[in-house]
């Protein structure tokens, strides 16, 4: 049941940060939802992997590489579907720095963990 609010919580910040950014359109919720488990599962696997050989480069930036492959990944899941547009570069960076908060704020309402 968690997992399932999960994904609708992702699909709820998806839509409010396209909402939010000129630059990102999503055509409907259901399309939200699709692009935040593609953005979930392309930051788990393709993200994790390019993290581990981009380390030394991650280190001396002090993590920004880490959110330029946030932002590719962004990009990435644009490209792969037709319901999901960002305008370019900086319309995905600002699309993940406000998807980032609205999941930050979902996050400080959701109850503790045991």
């Amino acid at each position: 049941m968690k997992l399932i609010i999960e994904i609708l919580l992702m699909g709820a910040a998806v839509a409010i940060a396209a909402y939010l950014i000129p630059g990102v359109t999503v055509d409907n919720y259901w399309s939200a939802i699709i692009a935040g488990v593609l953005i979930s599962l392309a930051n788990a696997t393709i993200g994790t992997i390019l993290r581990i050989l981009t380390f030394p480069v991650n280190f001396l930036t002090l993590g920004l590489m880490s959110f330029i492959i946030t932002v590719l990944m962004v990009l990435l899941v644009d490209h792969f579907m037709t319901s999901f547009h960002t305008r370019g570069f900086w319309s995905a960076f600002l699309f993940a720095i406000v998807l980032s908060l609205i999941k930050m704020i979902f996050g400080a309402f959701s109850p503790q963990r045991d």
